[in-house]
């Protein structure tokens, strides 16, 4: 993953309905934030946007942004992020147009699939396709785990406006104009949290996965020192 320089839009707005409206990228799993799993994931990127409410606590290093008026639907999430990561890259000589990871805050078991998406995106041919994105065992895409081109992204946003505007509109209807490669998942890398059985399914994975010392369950595996979080 190191190979492949990327920036990485973080989507962590949206209702909650499902969570009881509560703030999901609060949400604790295996002791953290759904959101610090996502930055922890993206911690390679050269530049980070977290998309989401002002409220939201982040390290200093991530960029913030919501898009206006709060509410409007991954797509316009997308848009406000890519937004921000272009002035970003604008504002720093010499900086590329790099390769955007977009993911849902709620996708905590991300890590493994960045290398192949990665790689699915930037493969090196003359006509690389518009971006990568993970498909689960049932065949659904999985649009919020995906690596785009910039480039791409803007052109599809541009054709969404002029049909019907952003705000509200599905990601399907976005992806409609890219041509994207699907990377099939391996194991719960594709998992999201949008109800409370979810939630359950995970902190049960992460309970099977806890190492044993003399029989006594030590905890997360994952629970190594991070300094952004001070894990």
């Amino acid at each position: 993953m190191d190979a492949v320089p990327f920036d990485a839009i973080i989507l962590a707005g949206g209702r909650a309905r499902r969570l009881d409206g509560i703030s999901k990228p609060d949400l604790l799993l295996r002791g953290h934030r759904l959101l610090d799993h996502s930055l922890r994931a993206t911690g390679t990127a050269r530049r980070r946007v977290v998309v989401g409410p002002p409220e939201l606590t982040l390290p200093l290093d991530v960029l913030r942004t919501q898009e206006s008026p709060p509410h409007g639907g991954p797509v316009a999430g997308i848009d406000s992020g890519l937004g921000v990561l272009d002035r970003s890259r604008h504002h720093s000589s010499g900086a590329d147009d790099l390769p955007v990871l977009v993911l849902a805050c709620d996708i905590p078991h991300i890590s493994s699939a960045l290398p192949r998406l990665l790689a699915a995106c930037c493969d090196g041919t003359d006509l690389p396709p518009d971006g990568a994105h993970l498909v689960d065992a049932d065949g659904r895409a999985q649009w919020l785990a995906g690596v785009y081109r910039p480039a791409a992204l803007r052109r599809a946003l541009a054709l969404l406006a002029c049909d019907g505007g952003i705000r509200d509109a599905s990601v399907r209807r976005l992806t409609a104009h890219l041509t994207l490669t699907a990377v099939p998942v391996e194991g719960s890398e594709a998992a999201d949290v949008d109800t409370w059985a979810d939630h359950a399914h995970l902190e049960a994975l992460a309970r099977a996965a806890a190492p044993v010392l003399h029989g006594v369950p030590t905890g997360d595996a994952d629970h190594t020192f991070d300094s952004d979080f001070g894990w």
